[in-house]
């Protein structure tokens, strides 16, 4: 791990420390620095989520990545920090009825921050996250002016899951994703059950070449920005920001690639870009 690059992609200069607020700090420069994006699957690319891929593909070469390349990176960032953490699988709950149980195509991670158990967490799409202490009703806020909130729901080894992360903020500061809600809106659920190389593979494996789900039949990018939040859905750009919303089409494939720069902090060139099924 070539931490000082990283942290050079992420805008920081010194190694932060390993207590609660400057991982936070650092989870946030790493979430408005590198767009998440799922880009590499519309290109028939295959999704590799060992170190030297990730840190290759997000640190050497500017771009993104979904949650099974983010959060591997940022955990091997973690552990060169000294911050002991293992990779948690959860189940995404945006937009789903109360009685569905999704598979778990979500990974975050468990970390130990001050002599305590944190959820950290630098590759959620929908919309931006804190880390939170692994404590029923641990509250955190971000930079978009939400807040998000951790609940223990369920037993140990439940189904549903043992714990829940909620948020409650504007509906616009997300990726799209959240219905309209006045108050706490579930995010996903997961549990502290030990995962294994194989179990992370076989999930990005399912979340990268299933057909028809959100990640093989979309192309998708967001990524927080100071007040507000940024998502494109196929051609459609949405930011929002402290002014309002502001929303229009990509015209082509230089428009597309220069959006990904400027708005996602993702670096694709024009060529890549008009090899996209949505461009061609």
């Amino acid at each position: 791990m070539d931490l000082d690059r990283y942290l050079g992609r992420i805008g920081l200069v010194a190694r932060p420390s390993a207590g609660p607020e400057a991982i936070a700090a650092l989870q946030s420069a790493h979430r408005l620095a590198i767009g998440f994006e799922n880009l590499d699957v519309m290109l028939g690319r295959p999704i590799r989520i060992d170190a030297r891929s990730v840190f290759d593909k997000i640190v050497v070469n500017g771009r993104g990545g979904y949650c099974f390349e983010q959060n591997r990176l940022f955990g091997d960032v973690l552990s060169a920090l000294g911050v002991a953490n293992r990779p948690l699988l959860a189940r995404v709950r945006l937009g789903l009825a109360h009685d569905v149980i999704p598979p778990r195509t979500h990974v975050c991670l468990l970390a130990a921050i001050a002599g305590g158990e944190w959820l950290v967490d630098a590759g959620f799409g929908g919309s931006d996250l804190a880390p939170l202490p692994l404590e029923d009703g641990a509250e955190a806020h971000t930079v978009d002016g939400a807040r998000h909130r951790l609940r223990r729901t369920g037993a140990r080894g439940s189904l549903e899951g043992e714990w829940l992360l909620e948020r409650a903020g504007p509906v616009c500061a997300t990726d799209g994703r959240a219905a309209a809600h006045g108050d706490w809106q579930a995010q996903y659920t997961f549990d502290l059950a030990q995962v294994v190389p194989g179990d992370l593979e076989q999930a990005n494996h399912w979340t990268s070449t299933r057909p028809d789900t959100r990640f093989t039949s979309l192309h998708v990018a967001s990524i927080p920005l100071i007040g507000g939040f940024a998502s494109m859905v196929d051609r459609d750009l949405t930011v929002h920001g402290p002014n309002g919303t502001e929303r229009r089409v990509m015209a082509d494939a230089a428009d597309y690639a220069r959006t990904l720069c400027e708005v996602f902090r993702i670096a694709m060139t024009e060529q890549d870009a008009a090899l996209l099924p949505l461009l061609r």
